[in-house]
């Protein structure tokens, strides 16, 4: 299984891009996909989707270009875009049996597969209520359990834990642990705790374009001796965020504690164990 990226741009009216010649090669496993929000995050899983045709490039599934013939990859399919919607009276069997024939899929294994997956999201107790009645976060495991309900091969999840409480967060990322063994799955995210727990690769985009793609250690290695903290007074961090990438501050009485970014050993800071987080910020505030 393999996800070929080429030279894809998408360029609305206008000289303004959503992408441009982004390329990105993908196999089995979870490729976390941060940048802030307006990164094209969401442009970029639509095309893979084949929701939206690029303006320009090649996307390629097992070699098979999916633009000219999208069918390929609806058959393999498991996606969660961020805008998913639902039909409030219907309840959530009913929903995902719905949601089931729109894939065209059936047989005697439908039921227990939804069964597996209302399980396994913690719905089990509320799959006959009505959905109009579920909180954010319930409808949010709804729209995970739809992406998965064919078996696919590629999974795409856009922003997937919004909603999503700290424990409902560790199931899904358990979920998709167990996912990822034989498919690949595409998480995006600009909640940097969403992926570092999971992906085994990291993309990192901002304005349309890749600004890196690596291993999470290859990531935070590329910033391990630039983090750094300190101490300052309020009155002064006008001026050092000035000069500097500054990562965090926590306030302490009259005094500012300072994370931040240094390509020099400077005097008077502490050297900090560099983070994705770190590396994240630091490659999207430049």
């Amino acid at each position: 299984m393999k996800l070929d990226i080429q030279n894809v741009s998408k360029k609305y009216s206008g000289k303004k891009y959503g992408l441009k010649d982004y390329s990105l090669s993908i196999e089995k496993g979870i490729l976390g996909l941060l940048g802030p929000n307006g990164a094209g995050k969401s442009t970029l899983l639509k095309m893979i989707a084949t929701i939206s045709k690029p303006t320009n490039g090649a996307i390629h599934l097992n070699k098979n270009n999916i633009i000219k013939d999208p069918n390929y990859m609806h058959k393999q399919l498991g996606y969660l875009p961020q805008d998913f919607g639902v039909y409030p009276n219907l309840n959530a069997y009913e929903f995902l049996e719905y949601m089931a024939a729109l894939k065209g899929i059936g047989g005697t294994q439908l039921k227990q597969r939804i069964a597996l997956l209302l399980e396994g999201l913690n719905l089990t107790e509320v799959a006959k209520k009505p959905i109009g009645n579920y909180s954010g976060g319930m409808k949010q495991r709804i729209g995970i359990a739809q992406a998965l309900l064919n078996h696919p091969k590629i999974v795409l999840f856009d922003e997937p834990t919004v909603g999503l409480d700290p424990e409902e967060r560790v199931r899904f990322r358990n979920l998709i642990s167990e996912l990822a063994n034989d498919c690949i799955v595409i998480l995006s995210s600009h909640i940097v705790s969403d992926i570092d727990t999971i992906a085994d690769e990291v993309a990192i985009m901002k304005d349309g374009q890749l600004l890196t793609k690596a291993s999470q250690n290859t990531i935070v290695d590329s910033i391990k001796d630039k983090v750094y903290e300190t101490t300052i007074t309020k009155e002064a961090i006008s001026g050092f965020s000035a000069n500097h990438v500054i990562l965090n501050t926590i306030r302490k009485k009259e005094n500012i504690i300072v994370r931040y970014i240094s390509e020099e050993n400077p005097k008077d800071s502490k050297l900090c164990q560099a983070t994705l987080e770190d590396a994240y910020l630091y490659l999207t505030k430049r």
